[in-house]
């Protein structure tokens, strides 16, 4: 990699994100939508926070958001972004243009409506070298050849002069990462980057995600609505649900020892390979909250089976499990609780019975 590509003092740990109870809410006709409400974390150097929820949950405006890409008529900002010691929550669109490519980065959802159709692809490369860098043309192309080989994209040099449309998908991908890594950014963001994409290739392009964030010392926010995608590519998960954090825990602990029913309702929708063909999908019921007028108590309430009064009218805090600091969930009668056991049974003694 040249050494153009690295940026100096990057290889140390510490905390390099600070959220501290960031609100987004958007002005519409129908009234305000608390798309993220009161959302609090924080992320060290070179490690890998996955976000996940249903479409809806508030997880990809929490990224944009973060980044500053946020439409900024009719939106409501509160709380803090703190990216290196600097509070850069609502900078304007000029302050940030030294921080977007060059220190944040973004690898949106689908890339053939990211990348420029009427633009080759080495040229779009090439611009975040030029703009951030200083580099000349020659040196610029260099670099973007090198780019895509890192990317494991095969005949780099034809592609710099390839459109968009002459790519696969799953090349496509890989130019977003390619430019998002341009720069040497030291915050990735990820938002749902292998969606569309075949099993295959989508574990390739998280493997190849990964392989950047430990060569560089990146963090990364992986954003995505499936618990599968984030198992083995993230250090930490954030469950967010109706524009709230409602669980967060190491991944390993999160998947030994679950505690919001939410999460666990995730986790059982995932296809599992071990069950016989046409074995009927485990759904969750209902829809996710209006977030114009969300439900007084806990936002998950009219869909969780192991609801109850209180859960409909009290909204349960963000607190720390017991023997774990580092994890922590917002429900008043946790996966394992003696009411959620009970419940449980009902719930598995109706089910023996229709049967």
């Amino acid at each position: 990699m040249s050494a153009q590509l690295q940026t100096a003092g990057r290889q140390g740990g510490g905390t390099l994100i600070e959220v501290e109870n960031l609100q987004t809410h958007f002005t519409t006709p129908r009234g305000v939508v608390r798309a993220v409400d009161g959302v609090t974390f924080s992320l060290e150097r070179g490690k890998a926070l996955g976000v996940v929820g249903e479409s809806g949950s508030g997880k990809t405006v929490l990224s944009r958001t973060i980044m500053g890409l946020v439409p900024r008529r009719g939106t409501h900002l509160g709380g803090a972004v703190r990216f290196e010691g600097q509070d850069i929550l609502g900078r304007a669109p000029k302050d940030m243009r030294g921080v977007w490519g060059k220190e944040m980065a973004m690898i949106f959802q689908d890339p053939m409506t990211s990348l420029n159709p009427l633009m080759k692809i080495g040229r779009q490369i090439e611009e975040p070298l030029r703009n951030h860098l200083g580099m000349g043309r020659d040196d610029a192309r260099a670099t973007a050849k090198r780019l895509l080989t890192d990317v494991r994209i095969p005949e780099a040099e034809r592609r710099l002069d390839q459109y968009p449309h002459e790519l696969s998908g799953g090349m496509r991908q890989r130019v977003m990462i390619a430019i998002a890594m341009a720069c040497g950014p030291t915050m990735l963001f990820a938002d749902e980057p292998t969606t569309a994409l075949d099993v295959t290739v989508q574990a390739q392009i998280l493997d190849l995600i990964n392989e950047q964030r430990r060569d560089r010392n990146m963090s990364v926010i992986l954003v995505t609505h499936d618990l599968g995608v984030v198992a083995g590519h993230t250090d930490e998960i954030a469950v967010m649900y109706g524009g709230k954090l409602v669980e967060k825990a190491p991944t390993r602990r999160l998947f030994a020892a679950m505690k919001m029913p939410y999460t666990e309702a995730l986790l059982q929708s995932i296809p599992k390979l071990d069950e016989p063909s046409h074995t009927r999908l485990a759904t969750i019921p209902g829809r996710p909250p209006d977030l114009v007028n969300p439900p007084a108590g806990c936002r998950f309430a009219p869909r969780c089976p192991y609801a109850r009064e209180k859960c409909l009218n009290e909204e349960p805090p963000l607190e720390q499990t017991s023997d774990d600091a580092s994890h922590s969930f917002a429900c008043w009668y946790p996966v394992g609780s003696p009411e959620y056991l009970d419940k449980r049974a009902e719930i598995d003694a109706q089910k023996v019975s229709v049967a």
